[in-house]
C-alpha cells in the first residue's frame, strides 16, 4: 500500500512539472523575472545573486543525497553512472557559479529578489524529488544491455556538450560584467556570434541529452520545463539587447537557437 502511494504521488509530481511548462512559457512571454539585466524594483527584499543562486539550487544535492539511498536502485552502478551528470551540473550550478559571482566584484549591485529565489527553490524541489526518485527507483530498464548503453552513450555527448556551451559562455559574461564595472557590452566570440543566450541554448542542449539518458517522461518534462523557461527569457534578452545598442548590435544574431530563432 505505502509502495502505491509512493509511485502515485512520483506520477502526480511528473505530470505536475510536465503541465506547469505551457503556463510558464506563457507568463514569461510577458513577464521577466526580474534578475541580471531584466532587474527591477517592486519584488520586495533582495538577497545577494551568490547567496541565492546557492540557496534556491541547493534542494538538487541535498534532497538528491537525502532520496537516492532509499530507492531499490541505489546500489546499481548503472543507476549511479546515469545521475552522475546531473550532479554534475547542479554541483557547478549551486556551489561553482556563485563562487564565480562572488569574484566578481559586479555580482552584489543589484539583488536578487527573495520572491524569485523562493519560486525557484520550490521548482528544484519538486524537480529533484523527481530525477531522483526515478533514476533510483522507478527506471525498470538497467537490464536492457545495448540500448541502455546506447541511449546514455548518446545522451551523455550531447550532454556534456551543452554544459561546456553553457559554462563557457556564463564565464564570458561573468568576465565581461567585471570588466565593464557591472555595465553590458555586446558579447561576442563562440556562439555569441550566433545567438544572445548561447547560455540558455547551453542549458536546453544539456537538459535534451539528460532525457536521451533517461529515456522518460521524467527527462523530457524536465527539459520541456527547461525550453518553457529560457527560450522566453532568451527571446527577451535579445530583445533587450536590441533596444539597448541599437544598430551596434548583429543583425544576423538569433536570440537562443543558432540559425532558427
Amino acid at each position: 500500500m505505502k509502495e502505491i502511494a509512493d509511485e502515485t504521488f512520483f506520477r502526480y509530481c511528473v505530470l505536475t512539472l510536465i503541465f506547469s511548462g505551457p503556463p510558464t512559457a506563457v507568463a514569461l512571454k510577458f513577464l521577466q523575472a526580474p534578475y541580471g539585466k531584466h532587474n527591477r524594483s517592486g519584488w520586495g527584499p533582495t538577497l545577494s545573486p551568490p547567496l541565492a543562486w546557492f540557496l534556491m539550487e541547493s534542494p538538487t544535492l541535498w534532497l538528491t543525497l537525502l532520496l537516492f539511498p532509499f530507492g531499490r536502485h541505489s546500489h546499481n552502478p548503472k543507476s549511479l553512472l546515469l545521475f552522475s551528470p546531473y550532479l554534475l551540473h547542479y554541483f557547478h550550478r549551486t556551489v561553482i557559479y556563485p563562487l564565480r559571482l562572488l569574484r566578481s566584484s559586479s555580482s552584489s549591485k543589484n539583488g536578487f529578489p527573495m520572491s524569485i529565489a523562493a519560486m525557484a527553490f520550490t521548482f528544484n524541489l519538486l524537480n529533484a524529488y523527481i530525477q531522483a526518485r526515478y533514476v533510483s527507483h522507478y527506471k525498470n530498464d538497467y537490464e536492457d544491455g545495448v540500448w541502455f548503453w546506447l541511449r546514455f552513450v548518446i545522451g551523455t555527448v550531447v550532454f556534456v556538450t551543452g554544459m561546456w556551451i553553457n559554462i563557457t559562455s556564463d564565464r564570458t559574461l561573468v568576465r565581461l560584467k567585471k570588466e565593464n564595472r557591472g555595465g553590458y557590452v555586446i558579447p561576442r566570440g563562440g556562439l555569441f556570434e550566433f545567438v544572445s543566450c548561447p547560455n540558455y541554448f547551453g542549458e536546453v542542449v544539456e537538459w535534451l541529452g539528460w532525457a536521451v539518458m533517461t529515456w522518460s517522461w521524467a527527462g523530457v518534462g524536465f527539459f520541456l520545463y527547461t525550453c518553457s523557461n529560457l527560450i522566453p527569457r532568451a527571446r527577451a534578452s535579445h530583445v533587450w539587447y536590441g533596444d539597448k545598442f541599437k544598430d551596434e548590435y548583429p543583425k544576423t544574431r538569433k536570440a537562443v537557437i543558432p540559425f532558427v530563432f
